[in-house]
Formats: C-alpha cells, structure tokens, sequence
C-alpha cells in the first residue's frame, strides 16, 4: 500500500493515515514509503501544471517529484489510498509494480461530480487498475461514465478504537466543540450562547484543515480526546459552503464519523443524502438546528435540560459507530471488490468491536 505520511503531513491527510494503520493491524501489509526528490516543492507543483494543460495525457504517468521505488517481491494485492485526485501522481514513482501485484485497486476519497470531467488529463494514471473505489457517493456515476469502468462507492470512516469513549468514560468537559468549516452564522450563535450560559466552547481560530501537523499520531490522538470530553459536536454537510466545487452535491464529511465514535452529541445539520439515511439510521443521530444557527439557543437548551436524553444519545452513537464505521468495514468491503475475504485480523477486530459495543450498550 502506497503511503505518502513522510512528506505530506496536511491536517486533512492525518484521517487516511489512521486508516492505513488499521490496514496494518489486521492484514499482511508493506508499506511504500514515497520520499520527494531533491526540488520536490518546485518539481511538484510544476507537475500538476503541465498536467492541467497536457493534450498527451501522459505527463501524470512521468515520475517527476518522488524518488523511486522498485518492488523485490510479488504481492496479491496493490491499495492506492489517494485523498484527492491529484495525488494520482504518486504512482508513478513505483516502477513496474504491475508486473508485481496480481491484482490493484485504486481508492480515491475526494473527488465531486461536477469537476471530474476536469480531471481528463489524469484519468490516463487509472488505466492498469483492476478496480477502481470513490469515497464521495454521488460521484460514483459521473466518474464510471468518464473512465468506463465500474466504479464503487465506499465511504469514510474512523479508528473507533480510539475515538470511543469507553471503558474510561472522561468527563465531558468541554461543552461545544467545533473544528473545520462552519457557517459563520451559527459560530456568532454558538458564542452567544456560550457567553449567556457561561458553557465551554472551542473552536478553530485559523483554517486547520491544510495546516502540517508534528506527527499524524498525536494529531490524531489529540482530536480524540477533545471529542470524547465534549458533549456536543458541531456538524455540516462536506464542503458544504464551496458550492462552486461541490455543485451541490451533498455528502457525509468526516467529522459525522469521528463524533459519533466518540459519543458526542452531534449538532448542526443532517446531510439529505440516500447514504446518511441509510448509514447513521437511529434515533437522534444528529439534532438539527437551523442552518443560520438562530435556534441554536432553544435546540441545546432543551437538551441542556434532560441529563438521561443525554446519555442515552451519547451511548448510542458510540455502539452504532462501533459496529457500524470503524476503517475495518470499509477494508472488508475494499478487500470484496478486489475479491479477497476477510483476514483473521479483520475478524478479530470485529469481534472486539461487537463486544465493546455491548458493553458500552450496558454501561
């Protein structure tokens, strides 16, 4: 499996990391360590440039940027685990590996409807892939059609290992807790509110999401920690004010997954999408408010009041993510597709998981 954690250390990236680890803990996996060349942050730049702008096609299958790697071994199986196109790149720098790897399989997490057929000059880098994995639902369509394949569709998830609560069950210090985009309206309500009930509320005060991080782990371990001592969880709709990449398209983000492993009480707003519906399915998985956050007041007061609504919504979310989106599902599905079953790793793993639901279910 291709990782590129030594050089690309963005917040963002850190989610894919972890799930890469969870890879390695529960099946046979080397990991292909890239590492820039000399120039990197000219070379790669340059790069994508000249691919935006290449009527060949061919300059995203030139290894411009990393040193390269050769295989000595046969394997089974190749994962590119690729948060955004763009990191299609990164191929490249593995020679031959085709010629190695009995089957292939290309997991591309970000990518929206409206700007694949952007991505023309790209697709090319997709070509001697057995199988090819989208993470945004409503893409799945637009990019079979754009590569003539059968894509698939698999969506995020989150080590709920770590982000569960249990069994220490920490006190929920901090009242509202916020990271990434929010509409700015519903931040000066969460403030306000704050500021009259005198509650705790943390927040991004710069744009996180790109920033480099020390060390993925720790980063990692640091947004688990604030999310299992918080009670309530803001939560928006991916991207959902770059209307203008997204075109609309509505899907879960991230953060659905981190804060309900955490058992917090998620806040905000429900994505009107067939997948949420169908994957976070119980009872008060998200209690919404106005997108303007002018109920914002009345809608945390209300559960402010019922100390046992709480608990049973804390609860819950952390059994139902538990058993239903921790990273080793959505490898088990990964491993289906390329036509591989369950390794005992995997298995085990679940068996864990059941177990620490139920206890959690009873504590």
């Amino acid at each position: 499996m291709i990782t590129g954690r030594d050089y690309a250390k963005n917040a963002f990236r850190c989610a894919f990391y972890e799930a890469q680890d969870v890879l390695t803990d529960v099946a046979d996996v080397d990991l292909i360590h890239l590492q820039p060349k000399r120039s990197y942050a000219i070379r790669y730049p340059l790069q994508k440039h000249l691919i935006w702008r290449d009527f060949t096609k061919k300059i995203v299958s030139i290894n411009m940027a990393f040193e390269p790697v050769k295989l000595t071994k046969k394997y089974d199986l190749l994962i590119a685990h690729l948060p955004l196109m763009q990191d299609l790149i990164q191929l490249s720098a593995v020679r031959g590996w085709r010629d190695c790897c009995a089957k292939s399989i290309c997991w591309i997490d970000e990518v929206y409807a409206a700007g694949v057929n952007s991505y023309t000059n790209w697709l090319p880098a997709l070509n001697e892939f057995d199988h090819i994995v989208i993470g945004l639902s409503g893409t799945v369509d637009a990019f079979s059609k754009a590569t003539n394949r059968n894509c698939h569709y698999v969506p995020g998830a989150v080590d709920t290992i770590r982000y569960t609560p249990y069994p220490e069950h920490p006190q929920r210090v901090i009242d509202l807790y916020s990271i990434g985009r929010i509409w700015e309206s519903a931040h000066i309500a969460f403030k306000e509110y704050a500021a009259r009930k005198r509650k705790f509320y943390v927040y991004d005060t710069y744009l996180a999401s790109d920033v480099s991080v020390k060390d993925y782990k720790q980063h990692r371990q640091m947004h688990a920690n604030m999310a299992k001592r918080s009670r309530f969880y803001y939560v928006a709709p991916a991207k959902m004010d770059i209307v203008g990449e997204t075109g609309g398209q509505i899907e879960i983000g991230f953060r659905y997954y981190e804060a309900t492993a955490a058992g917090t009480i998620l806040v905000g707003q429900i994505p009107d999408c067939r997948e949420f519906h169908s994957t976070f399915n119980w009872p008060d998985a998200v209690i919404q408010f106005q997108e303007d956050g002018r109920n914002v007041g009345e809608v945390l007061s209300d559960i402010d009041d019922d100390p046992r609504r709480q608990s049973k919504i804390s609860r819950r979310n952390a059994s139902e993510a538990l058993l239903r989106h921790d990273w080793v599902y959505r490898w088990k599905t990964i491993f289906e597709i390329a036509g591989f079953g369950a390794t005992d790793g995997m298995k085990r793993r679940e068996r864990r998981l059941q177990v620490m639901a139920e206890q959690m279910g009873d504590a």
